[in-house]
């Protein structure tokens, strides 16, 4: 079995400690290379001994844990964030298709996590990812989202998408440049934007983008939106609609 070089970053000893000795009870394939308690100590651990993994806490003084993106040109190590339930870092993460683990950590979730990482899926993307998590960190709004469609990830700006129409289980996303097919319900998208103003749900199939709303008809419940895409609306979700579109 291949070694997976890994490195633990947390200003606690104590939650050091207790994720090396998970790691080394429940996934013998983890090697430990270093236990810092700073983002600037990770980054020297770092660039010393190469690591495949790093395991790092979202909130530390000086740094936070997804501010570790500033000290490279590219990122080529994964990285798991471990960290407190805090909703808005939880969201971020899932904006950015980032792996996280909440304290105190689960096992099954670890374990799965470290096997994800063994088959090194997405590392081509992941300086994009952790790009988009940076800035959602940093301003606290959220302007673009990472997607997986046909095994690849994108990044869309919000602004372009024009709806997310369910099929299914799956979802298909019109923006301004292409459509894109996520398996992903449209349940998932509108727990994830939820704090976003930018869309509207108008029908058990349709989330739409404000912004791309050419003309509606309350009468046909039709909703006109650009690049000639015609999303329906709910009759119940009539009222609500027209309130959305006068805040």
């Amino acid at each position: 079995m291949k070694k997976i070089k890994a490195i633990i970053v947390d200003d606690e000893d104590s939650a050091r400690d207790v994720l090396h000795n998970l790691l080394l009870r429940f996934c013998p394939e983890v090697e430990i290379l270093a236990k810092c308690e700073n983002v600037i100590q990770a980054v020297e651990a770092i660039k010393n001994t190469p690591p495949d993994l790093v395991f790092i806490d979202i909130e530390m003084p000086n740094y936070a844990g997804y501010e570790i993106v500033k000290f490279f040109d590219s990122i080529s190590f994964e990285i798991v964030f471990v960290t407190a339930y805090d909703k808005y870092a939880l969201r971020a993460f899932e904006i950015a298709a980032i792996d996280y683990l909440l304290k105190p950590v689960d096992i099954d979730r670890l374990k799965k996590t470290v096997q994800r990482v063994s088959e090194r899926k997405n590392l081509q993307q992941q300086t994009e990812r952790l790009a988009v998590l940076h800035r959602s960190m940093e301003s606290k709004e959220m302007k673009n989202i990472v997607i997986t469609d046909k095994g690849q990830q994108h990044v869309i700006a919000l602004e372009s998408i024009i709806a997310i129409e369910a099929m299914e289980s799956y979802c298909s996303i019109h923006t301004t440049e292409k459509k894109y097919t996520v398996s992903k319900n449209l349940k998932h998208f509108e727990n994830l934007l939820e704090d976003s103003e930018q869309f509207i749900r108008v029908h058990k199939s349709w989330m739409i983008g404000r912004n791309h709303i050419k003309k509606y008809s309350l009468t046909d419940l039709n909703i006109f939106l650009s690049k000639g895409l015609v999303a329906k609306l709910s009759k119940y979700k009539k009222s609500g609609f027209e309130d959305s579109l006068n805040k």
